[in-house]
């Protein structure tokens, strides 16, 4: 493992990391994946750190990702489902979380549909937090392993050119993602309906276009997000069927850009909406290899953060 240390002894946001602390997550991550390819894939790394994992909001990979990556480094895990807790009750946020840390928590994993809970609680309480997505504001971990696993596939990303399609004003992952890859020197495209995609978001430094094929033959990386029904009060689009009309990733749209493009999905995959399942299970998707990658990267902030103790 590398001797240097991350510069934050937490992570609430991409735009807390200097690029010298993701490249070391990529790296630690690059030695925890050949122990989760071992036959015995446990390393004692944090036998005495005990990690809550805190969920206000639904989530199954996130956080069983997350689960499986502190059990591999052998730390006590403790599950907390906000959904059938106090917080219905009418407990606050730093009660919940006071309760929890009288419990001798070291770390907190943290997903909450609040923008800046995370950075809220960094700011009160004595644990290391992680963001594992604040609202439809960061989810700094997703856009690590998405970062990583392009890296894996096209080399350095430095001038590579990498397109985000879809839901971008509702995803969290749209902005870690922008900011984690123009960190490492990327050039980014926002590609989707008028309706969602921010005002002002050529501030950030990304172009945007509203034309799937056009993007498609510009980017050497094609980052598919699901449309957020969830997160949508009123219609953003006539209707799914029209929107997999134009804006859905088809087989006929990656022949036309006459190219090999890698395709990527944070998931849940909405089939036959952002992405055809021909596309999704074609040999360009790496979205099972994002999945194995989230483990390592997860494994790698926790015991870098574990070091910061």
């Amino acid at each position: 493992m590398t001797g240097s240390q991350l510069s934050t002894k937490h992570v609430l946001g991409i735009k807390y990391l200097t690029e010298a602390d993701i490249r070391l997550i990529f790296e630690t991550a690059e030695n925890f994946k050949e122990v989760i390819n071992r036959p015995i894939k446990k390393v004692p790394s944090l036998r005495d750190v005990t990690v809550a994992n805190l969920f206000f909001e639904n989530s199954t990979r996130t956080r069983l990702s997350f689960e499986l990556a502190e059990k591999r480094l052998s730390a006590d895990v403790v599950n907390f489902s906000a959904s059938s807790s106090s917080v219905k009750k009418g407990e606050t946020l730093l009660d919940t979380v006071n309760n929890i840390l009288s419990m001798k928590v070291d770390m907190v994993v943290m997903r909450h549909p609040a923008p800046g809970a995370a950075y809220f609680l960094s700011q009160h309480i004595d644990a290391n937090i992680i963001n594992a997505g604040d609202g439809t504001h960061e989810h700094p971990t997703q856009a690590l392993l998405d970062a990583y696993s392009m890296q894996e596939q096209i080399g350095d990303l430095a001038g590579k050119k990498i397109a985000i399609f879809g839901d971008i004003l509702h995803s969290r992952v749209a902005l870690s993602n922008i900011f984690c890859l123009q960190k490492l020197g990327a050039k980014v495209r926002v590609c989707g309906p008028p309706t969602l995609i921010p005002k002002h978001i050529e501030k950030l430094g990304v172009s945007v276009s509203y034309s799937v094929e056009e993007t498609m033959a510009w980017c050497d990386v094609a980052n598919l997000l699901r449309i957020q029904l969830e997160r949508q009060d009123i219609k953003f689009f006539p209707s799914i069927r029209e929107y997999a009309q134009y804006f859905g990733i088809n087989q006929d749209i990656i022949n036309k850009s006459g190219k090999k493009v890698v395709i990527m999905h944070p998931g849940p995959i909405n089939r036959g909406v952002e992405i055809s399942s021909e596309v999704a299970d074609s040999s360009d998707s790496i979205i099972l290899q994002q999945v194995e990658n989230g483990v390592a990267i997860r494994m790698a902030i926790l015991y870098l953060l574990a070091a910061k103790r």
